[in-house]
């Protein structure tokens, strides 16, 4: 079974440019009108959260969401596995980790990837599919956290969106942090398997780079339409 895991940096400049990425979303997950599952446990459900997701794809989806808050719904199996794509919210990454780890939600979500769900997200919605994130879970210093490592290595979103973001992914990975890959808002890293298959973009000049010890390398990005 093909797997697929699309880490978005962050939305675009626009909502035209969002609504771009999210097209390349539903074209990699390939069916008329998929079942999709928006998670917003990061956002501590907010039902905000799933009235933006609800209008931006609405009319081209069946909808459903996944609460924590007061606890996970008794079909949990089902409300994850049964999906075509499963859609994590930005927000607190950490939280959003600890709530998963508690009700075995991250062992599902492996199981839906393995299965063949396309799993993706920008911010924490990114980061939390790697061995480890940059994360402002613990305040704007921004520091590093173990993540569920589906993929190796480290993640940066927000790479051109945020100020500290480039400086601070560099100062962790020169302290030993994982290397990884970062993308900037408005880029997203589109795995299949456990490799890079492409990175594309919904504005100019939004790209995603690799990023080691010794610096950091551009990838090939292409631009969408």
């Amino acid at each position: 079974m093909e797997r697929h895991i699309i880490g978005l940096g962050g939305g675009g400049d626009t909502p035209e440019q969002t609504s771009v990425l999210h097209d390349y979303v539903l074209e990699t997950i390939g069916k008329e009108r998929p079942r999709l599952l928006y998670v917003p446990t990061a956002i501590a459900d907010d039902a905000e959260g799933f009235a933006r997701f609800h209008d931006s794809f609405g009319r081209r989806a069946e909808l459903s969401h996944l609460r924590t808050f007061p606890w996970p719904p008794r079909d949990l199996r089902d409300v994850v596995l049964e999906q075509d794509g499963i859609c994590v919210s930005g927000g607190n990454t950490a939280n959003m980790l600890a709530i998963w780890r508690v009700h075995g939600i991250d062992r599902l979500m492996r199981e839906a990837w393995e299965s063949g769900v396309v799993l993706w997200g920008a911010s924490a919605g990114m980061i939390c599919w790697f061995e480890a994130g940059v994360t402002d879970s613990f305040g704007p210093q921004l520091e590093g956290m173990q993540c569920l490592g589906f993929l190796a290595g480290s993640a940066c979103p927000h790479y051109d969106g945020e100020e500290r973001r480039r400086p601070r992914y560099r100062e962790l990975i020169d302290d030993g942090f994982p290397e990884g890959v970062a993308a900037d808002d408005g880029a997203a890293i589109h795995y299949v398997g456990t490799e890079i298959a492409e990175v594309v973009s919904s504005r100019d000049g939004a790209a995603a780079y690799r990023v080691t010890r010794g610096g950091e390398e551009r990838l090939e990005t292409r631009l969408l339409a």
